[in-house]
């Protein structure tokens, strides 16, 4: 039996439920509305997905539309819940090395996000409304003549690597982006096939495809049950069979994977402290800030905007801040999302879970705004306060900057996907594809070797 009921949030619009009445479609905390959410009574499934966010989401997906096996999706909270919903949405290249382990994983994912805009327009449908999808361009903005020379370079590698690129000159970069602040040493690398995401609306797309598959059994949703332990075939062998939650057992007979973000650590060591198995998967929570201005009409941004120094992020400093324990460091990233918000960025800092968003934080990264916006500064603080809101998220953090992806040694039919840092919405479906590849043992689109559990978590 398959049940449907109201379960919040949503980033669904009110025209996706005709039956519904006010009371069911009242607005939640985050200001969307209540989503439809399928369960079933059944307790055995093919697939086992640990994680609702967006790498578990699209595994969960790939599977649902790749093949013919059955999916349940876990979660102690709700989709969207984590890093993905506090993101920033960008599919950019620009910041990324070509030849690094993730070259590969994120252009091949990048290629199915762009097929994905693609079939949707075929189908008469608009990516913008149902993905938040803009194809805007990005541009690396250099404001010293040493950002500028290691740009051209950049931009070097990146056309080599057979990406469309160019440099923009100051006067060029003034005519793509006039609202920023540009002397004679700025210049910036320009990708004009970078696009970006609204996650939320991306996220809903999602499960609302997956849900389709509920009517013929294949696919269940259980939020709200965090996950205690594992099962396995007789209690002690090395084959896993699923997972206890804390309301059932849910039986994966093929795989069980867990892909619970930046609590992904955690949860695998409790899950194998009972297994006799030394894992240690480092995954641990980096914290980020993002502002939101809305209603925003002092200038507009034509591209995703992101400045050289992204990829070490300037420190930020300040007395009464233990900023080398945390490891603060704030830059300078900016967007526009489909609704005409100003979304700037960001901060990254390590501080465990605390998601309680920081006010010397929010006022780094507006005051960082402000030097390459300098309209910013013609915002009183107190208009800016009543217009924000900000976004906190845990990104799962891998010390050696690339995610895990793989078969957990010593244990059959589990399998771990986690550690994409602020890379998970980027790189989600060539995960999920990759995932989806190695548990129906097909040949891997890209290679999955950079990213096994073996040697980085034993």
């Amino acid at each position: 039996m398959v049940s449907i009921f109201l379960q919040s949030p949503t980033f669904l619009t009110p025209k996706d439920y005709p039956f519904s009445s006010p009371s069911s479609t009242r607005r939640t905390r985050h200001g969307a509305l209540p989503l439809l959410r399928v369960t079933a009574s059944r307790s055995s499934y093919d697939v086992v997905v640990v994680g609702g966010g967006i790498i578990g989401l699209t595994i969960a997906r790939q599977f649902l539309t790749g093949s013919d096996l059955s999916v349940a999706v876990v979660d102690k909270a709700v989709p969207c819940s984590g890093a993905t919903g506090a993101g920033q949405g960008y599919i950019w290249m620009t910041h990324k090395k070509p030849g690094s382990d993730v070259w590969d994983l994120t252009l091949r994912s990048h290629q199915l996000w762009h097929n994905l805009a693609e079939s949707l327009n075929n189908e008469g449908l608009d990516p913008e409304e149902l993905l938040g999808w803009k194809k805007t361009g990005s541009l690396l903005i250099g404001r010293t003549s040493e950002e500028c020379v290691a740009l051209k370079q950049k931009v070097h590698e990146l056309s080599e690597a057979g990406l469309r690129t160019e440099y923009l000159s100051s006067a060029d970069l003034f005519l793509k982006e006039p609202s920023v602040l540009v002397d004679d040493d700025s210049g910036a690398a320009f990708l004009p096939d970078d696009s970006q995401l609204d996650a939320h609306r991306a996220v809903a797309y999602i499960e609302k495809g997956n849900r389709e598959f509920a009517t013929e059994g294949r696919y269940a949703e259980f939020y709200h049950e965090p996950v205690t332990g594992l099962i396995r075939s007789d209690g002690h062998s090395t084959e896993v069979v699923g997972v206890q939650t804390s309301k059932r057992n849910l039986y994966g007979k093929k795989a069980t994977i867990v892909a619970a973000g930046c609590w992904s650590g955690s949860l695998m060591h409790e899950l194998l402290k009972d297994c006799n198995i030394s894992l240690d998967v480092p995954v641990k929570p980096r914290k980020g800030h993002l502002l939101v201005v809305e209603n925003f009409d002092s200038f507009h941004i034509n591209h995703g905007i992101m400045e050289a120094g992204y990829a070490n992020h300037q420190s930020a400093s300040t007395s009464g801040l233990d900023v080398d324990e945390r490891m603060l460091s704030i830059s300078m990233t900016a967007t526009m999302d489909t609704t005409g918000n100003l979304v700037l960025g960001s901060s990254r800092e390590f501080v465990g879970f605390d998601t309680e968003a920081d006010e010397f934080i929010v006022r780094c990264i507006w005051e960082r705004a402000a030097e390459f916006f300098p309209k910013l500064r013609d915002i009183s603080l107190e208009d800016f306060i009543r217009n924000r809101k900000v976004r906190v998220g845990l990104r799962p953090y891998m010390p050696d900057g690339k995610p895990v992806i793989g078969s957990v040694p010593g244990l059959q039919n589990l399998y771990l996907a986690a550690g994409h840092e602020g890379g998970g919405l980027s790189m989600a479906l060539g995960t999920a594809e990759m995932v989806s590849d190695m548990v129906l043992g097909k040949p891997s689109q890209v290679a999955s070797s950079p990213f096994g559990v073996e040697g980085r978590c034993c």
